[in-house]
């Protein structure tokens, strides 16, 4: 079953069918009544006719507009019946050829909102219009071609050549309204991936302060006994961090957040010498300011899975004007675990033009990113 069959379009995307609607009423309905006035004035020969023949115009001016606000439905009916019938009144009743206005303009709007079977309601149409047309021969001695023509060629002819306009013209709604659903999952995305980029910018930021204070409250409580100085300084450094990691909060919900790459450096220095870690810094260059950035979470978040999931002793980091690596001992045998944190930051690498490389290889595990596409792999 087709779109058009299941008439769905007007519900999957309303605002785009009544923009188009809309343009419609404001474009065609002048066109219509000025039409439906040229019918009454040519055809009617007395006030009885005119009211009759106005009669088909309203309704299709009513069907029109009813068609344009998406609500034919209600107006269907009444409105064919009384185009019929004023077609037939017309053509048996009255010398009006152009009393077929109302049905040729009623029947298309009705057929074209139809769920289904909109093939046999068009020939059924047609079928009606050129057969009140030619029972007309029943009830005039005029000329038999004249008649044909004048009843039911023209009027079947245009009568059926306004219904298929209606097939292209839903159509052409139902890929506007495609595009239009596109365009709001598109903005829906848009809002699913900056919650997706805000709840990691705070995994990042409470993830790894929360961890680091875990590791000096337990560094305290053993020097509590054994050395109170340097407890009391552990403690100060906790609070430290914890007001810093509030004040990054509440710039990450301002979007004014900023990661200082040479800060992140320093504080990884200090974690890993905290977790008696023998760290070794490299810096080949000063590194680019574009990508430094992205380059202080690449190592934030190395840092924070190196004291979670591994058991080193050694950390070498390396800095290039373009590049960072992070090589670690102590890795586990077994494949490297899913790390979260990086599958997401190698989203937002490679969506800046650079690469991030993840690589375990006999007890040693390499974390590496690259702006523009390079690697650095130091040894331990």
């Amino acid at each position: 079953m087709t779109r058009e069959e299941e008439g769905a379009g007007p519900e999957r995307a309303p605002r785009a069918w009544g923009r188009l609607r809309d343009l419609n009423l404001v474009m065609f309905l002048p066109l219509l009544v000025a039409m439906g006035t040229l019918v009454v004035a040519v055809d009617a020969r007395t006030a009885g006719e005119a009211v009759v023949l106005a009669l088909g115009v309203v309704a299709a001016l009513v069907a029109f507009i009813r068609w344009a606000a998406r609500d034919i439905s209600r107006v269907a009916l009444p409105c064919l019946v009384v185009a019929a019938a004023v077609w037939a009144f017309g053509a048996l009743a009255m010398d009006g050829s152009a009393a077929f206005y109302g049905v040729s303009i009623v029947g298309p709007l009705v057929i074209s909102q139809l769920p289904r079977h909109r093939g046999l309601a068009a020939l059924g149409l047609t079928a009606y219009v050129a057969a009140v047309g030619a029972a007309r021969l029943l009830v005039t001695q005029d000329d038999v071609s004249g008649v044909l023509l004048g009843y039911v060629i023209i009027p079947a002819g245009i009568t059926a050549v306004v219904t298929g306009l209606m097939f292209p013209n839903q159509r052409f709604y139902a890929v506007v309204a495609d595009l239009e659903e596109a365009r709001e999952r598109e903005a829906e995305l848009a809002v699913v991936r900056e919650r997706m980029r805000f709840a990691s910018d705070l995994h990042d930021i409470q993830g790894h302060t929360l961890h680091v204070v875990k590791l000096k409250v337990a560094l305290a409580q053993k020097l509590v006994r054994t050395d109170a100085d340097r407890a009391e300084q552990e403690l100060r450094e906790i609070h430290a961090l914890v007001g810093d990691t509030i004040a990054q909060t509440k710039q990450l919900a301002y979007a004014q957040r900023r990661l200082n790459l040479s800060a992140e450096l320093e504080n990884a220095k200090n974690l890993f010498e905290a977790a008696d870690i023998h760290v070794v810094v490299e810096r080949e260059g000063e590194v680019d300011p574009r990508a430094g950035e992205l380059l202080g979470q690449v190592l934030r978040e190395t840092t924070t899975n190196i004291l979670r999931h591994a058991q080193a002793t050694r950390v070498r980091i390396a800095l290039s004007r373009s590049g960072i690596a992070i090589v670690n001992d102590g890795a586990r045998g077994s494949p490297p675990p899913e790390l979260r944190g990086l599958a997401t930051l190698r989203e937002r690498v490679v969506a800046n033009g650079g690469e991030l490389t993840v690589e375990q290889e006999d007890g040693r595990f390499l974390t590496a990113a690259a702006f523009p596409h390079g690697r650095s792999d130091p040894a331990l």
